[in-house]
């Protein structure tokens, strides 16, 4: 155990505070900062990177942040954040975690280079988009530090970490852009505050809180790699499915081009926020009427919330065609031109997007039905699907090519989680007229 005093010192205690109880306030207050800040993020850099330094670079950056870069996040992430945040008894250490951690992370640095050693770009694309996943890969590893906090009752110290790294490397990235108009020496000084931030906010903070076991077993690793796995898989190929169309545009199309379509996909960022707001409160309740046989209440409460989101889709799809794109090119000034063609393919963006949540809204009734090995077959169907057809689509039909294959590739997952809750609730159902008869 670390044996260190409850009072932290140096610049660990402008972060942590004088060691006093923490309140639920302050840690939902800051989680909500640090998650805003971080989310906002993307869509600011996006904007700056298209008006300081032009269109192409700024599809160059949608790639290697939003796209790639974040791909190779989710592999070092390995999907264990939730898995660790409830090891409340501590079944592994943190040194268990990191210890997994640091080497999924090595091997998305290796990904990384590999994919870009292949890959065909120029020097300089190919050394923004290996910046840009050591970057993502840095975040990976500070959500390890992160999930600890949280897992030890200090959320606040999440939450902390979010905003503040997220400051200081947005604002290295942005007056480096603004000084130097060069997206290569941006992204430089971004990951350089990036590991600055990770250093004082992560590694130098968990040090001066007690209770925090560095240690790892012989063969521990190894079993949490085993108990993860398929936590793993979902996530990389959830994100693949999510961002095939992207993949699709920037192999078959300019770069510019992928600005543009980036700019007209970022509105499925604030509909997946809006779906979470709406399904995460409802899961707890779930969660008991399906454990405590209350199928009624637990149909109700998804056909409620299914309503919802067809209720909210109505609204976003009508917001979409009429003021989606002079909205949008309010905001990217510089691709105006190539948003002026866009609006259908917005709007079956907007009705992807949809489809997302009401996927959401399914994957999770698979887990509390504890179905989780019948969300990776529908994640390996639907990826199988989106390598076959999403090239196809963009060949074929350009940026709207790659909005009707995202909105196809939403649509197979929702149906095929549909399906599949629609199908373990009869069958509980009869089970139930079973044992009442």
């Amino acid at each position: 155990m670390n044996n260190r005093p409850k009072t932290p010192h140096g610049f660990a205690r402008l972060i942590i505070g004088d060691g006093s109880a923490v309140s639920e306030q302050k840690n939902i207050i800051w989680n909500m900062i640090g998650s805003f800040l971080y989310a906002f993020a993307s869509m600011v850099l996006s904007i700056a990177v298209v008006q300081l330094a032009g269109e192409d670079a700024g599809g160059v950056f949608t790639f290697a942040f939003t796209t790639f870069g974040q791909h190779m996040f989710m592999a070092a992430y390995f999907g264990i954040r939730p898995f660790q945040i409830t090891d409340t008894g501590e079944k592994y250490t943190f040194g268990d975690y990191l210890g997994l951690r640091l080497i999924t992370c090595g091997l998305a640095i290796l990904v990384g280079f590999g994919y870009v050693m292949v890959s065909g770009y120029t020097f300089e694309k190919a050394v923004i988009v290996f910046l840009m996943v050591v970057y993502k890969v840095i975040d990976a590893l500070a959500d390890t530090y992160e999930a600890e906090f949280q897992r030890g009752g200090r959320l606040y110290l999440t939450g902390k970490s979010n905003a503040f790294r997220t400051i200081l490397s947005v604002t290295c990235f942005l007056g480096s852009l603004a000084v130097t108009g060069e997206l290569l020496t941006a992204s430089i000084w971004a990951v350089g505050a990036q590991t600055v931030g990770f250093f004082l906010l992560d590694f130098l903070v968990i040090r001066e809180l007690p209770n925090v076991t560095w240690k790892s077993a012989q063969g521990k690793k190894f079993q949490l790699f085993r108990d993860n796995v398929l936590l793993f898989f979902s996530v990389v190929l959830d994100f693949y499915i999510f961002s095939a169309s992207k993949y699709a545009i920037e192999a078959h199309m300019a770069d510019r081009d992928l600005a543009v379509y980036g700019a007209i996909f970022m509105p499925t960022s604030v509909i997946n926020l809006v779906a979470g707001f709406v399904i995460r409160p409802y899961l707890t309740k779930l969660a008991v009427d399906w454990e405590t046989g209350h199928l009624k209440a637990f149909r109700k409460i998804i056909m409620n919330l299914a309503l919802i989101i067809a209720a909210l889709t109505v609204l976003a799809v009508g917001g979409a065609w009429l003021l989606g794109i002079p909205v949008i090119s309010l905001l990217y000034p510089n691709l105006r031109e190539g948003l002026s063609t866009c609006r259908m393919a917005l709007v079956l963006i907007i009705i992807g997007g949809a489809l997302n949540a009401f996927m959401n809204l399914f994957y999770y009734s698979l887990i509390i039905m504890q179905k989780q090995r019948f969300i990776i077959l529908g994640y390996a169907f639907v990826s199988v699907l989106a390598v076959l057809s999403s090239g196809w689509f963009v060949r074929m039909g350009g940026i709207q090519g790659g909005a009707f294959v995202y909105m196809l590739l939403m649509a197979a997952l929702m149906v095929f989680f549909g399906i599949f809750s629609a199908g373990f609730m009869k069958q509980k159902e009869r089970a139930q007229k079973h044992d009442e008869g």
